[in-house]
């Protein structure tokens, strides 16, 4: 039985010049988590924040901080993100390479653990690591930048993964991320996820609390 649908807005898209104010209004619409992407230009042809971000927005809010690396050595830089703040880390499977290894540090933190796959990367990649992490991520979108057009193939990969974490009973969350609004959302749901990162369809909207309200009841239906 998959959990309670949880709606992460993602930061990428907010206002950076008023970032504290944009997070401080999704957490009074409801939001729990809070996704927040790092990117280091090496990994995704991107750069965002780093650790010192986080730290601060640790300090003005109480969400839960689902912290996403997509860089090339999170087997170094995951524990500066954890002593900021984080409450979750995803990293890449394609980017690290004793993956059981890095779940099993981070957890040992105290922190959840999770894998992402991207688009072109198989679930077998990933399936044996199910019973050791917190959260699996898919990409439904290329990597490294927002406002990226949803990639409805990969609902298929959504499928084949909740039906593997139901067939061996896990409690691991299965998040999705990539141009996902009131018509993606609902996709995604039926296919089996059970997180969304909502980036535009929040933040990039006159009233990103009554956005995130409305796309909360629309994966909800």
């Amino acid at each position: 039985m998959k959990p309670k649908m949880i709606i992460a807005p993602s930061i990428l898209s907010a206002d950076f010049s008023n970032l504290g104010t944009a997070v401080a209004a999704v957490e009074r619409a409801g939001a729990k988590w809070l996704h927040i992407d790092i990117m280091d230009g090496h990994f995704v042809p991107n750069i965002s924040i780093g650790p010192a971000v986080v730290n601060d927005l640790r300090k003005r809010s109480k969400l839960f901080f689902d912290v996403h690396l997509m860089i090339s050595r999170p087997e170094i830089y995951w524990q500066a993100f954890a002593k900021a703040g984080a409450d979750l880390i995803t990293f890449h499977c394609e980017s690290a390479a004793n993956l059981l290894g890095l779940i099993k540090a981070i957890r040992k933190a105290g922190i959840k653990a999770g894998v992402s796959i991207k688009p072109k990367t198989a679930v077998s990649t990933i399936k044996r690591l199910l019973p050791y992490v917190d959260l699996v991520l898919v990409m439904t979108v290329e990597p490294g930048f927002g406002g990226q057009s949803f990639m409805v193939g990969m609902m298929k990969k959504v499928k084949e993964i909740r039906k593997l974490l139901d067939e061996k009973k896990l409690s691991c969350r299965l998040e999705v991320d990539g141009g996902i609004n009131k018509e993606t959302a609902k996709m995604a749901v039926r296919a089996g996820a059970d997180v969304l990162v909502a980036g535009n369809s929040v933040f990039k909207t006159s009233n990103p609390r009554k956005a995130f309200g409305d796309l909360e009841k629309s994966a909800a239906s």
